[in-house]
């Protein structure tokens, strides 16, 4: 063996029969590699353990994984991707120095029937936290909030039996629906919520509904400034569900 020092005596003995080598090989190797498998062990005992501050600093510094299950208003409609409400929306949580990936899981025109749907692939197992932006087709399409409110409520109950928190997103009715209609379906959202243990941001479009120049010309999607304003809205809910899911899972 290479890193066997050769003995220094004088006289050069014979060499050892097959049966004799043979029979000594596995000893005459074990003997140095235990030596070197010591050492190593010396070594490890003398590197540096990293600090519970250390590995806490590195935790945080890990993206959480957020997927925004959303329609059009999450997807981005009408915009450029980079436009669209996730994309944006991790941005600020970066200018905020927070390590989040935000997932976009939108799809045009889904109710929240469709959203339940594809809830298993849409959310994968890797998902720290979900944004459930929900039900603005339903109550366009005059669907009977009921049935909005069994969707949402089976969306949440399969979230947390997942263990996965929640940001859900509410909705307002357009005013042409009826008083009726509008005080059911916009109670969905807290009862959902308080139901659950969800965080809730009451309205997704607050601030840019109606208001034409935050909007697209259809009058229903948000410009580009308009999603900015979304950002800018739900940013402080989304900041506590970042720290809630940090809490759920400490370093």
């Amino acid at each position: 063996m290479p890193w066997i020092r050769p003995s220094c005596a004088v006289s050069r003995p014979l060499p050892p029969s097959p049966k004799a080598r043979a029979a000594r090989s596995y000893g005459s190797f074990k003997r140095p590699v235990q030596g070197l498998l010591a050492i190593v062990a010396i070594c490890a005992v003398f590197v540096p353990a990293q600090s519970p501050a250390q590995a806490q600093e590195q935790a945080q510094e890990r993206p959480v994984q957020i997927v925004a299950l959303g329609d059009s208003l999450t997807t981005g409609l009408g915009l450029p991707a980079h436009k669209a409400f996730p994309v944006r929306l991790q941005a600020a949580l970066k200018a905020k120095r927070i390590a989040a990936e935000i997932a976009d899981a939108g799809v045009s025109g889904d109710t929240a029937a469709n959203g339940l749907a594809r809830l298993d692939w849409a959310v994968p197992d890797t998902t720290d936290g979900v944004i459930v932006a929900l039900g603005g087709n339903d109550m366009l399409r005059g669907i009977d909030p009921t049935v909005t409110q069994k969707a949402l409520d089976r969306i949440l109950r399969r979230l947390g039996e997942r263990r996965i928190p929640v940001l859900l997103a509410g909705m307002r009715a357009a005013p042409n629906l009826g008083a009726d209609f509008g005080k059911r379906f916009e109670a969905i959202y807290p009862e959902l919520a308080a139901k659950h243990g969800a965080l809730l941001y009451p309205f997704l479009l607050d601030g840019v509904a109606a208001v034409a120049k935050l909007n697209q010309r259809d009058g229903i999607h948000p410009s580009a400034a308009g999603v900015d304003r979304m950002v800018a809205g739900i940013l402080p809910k989304v900041e506590e569900l970042v720290r809630r899911i940090r809490q759920r899972n400490p370093p």
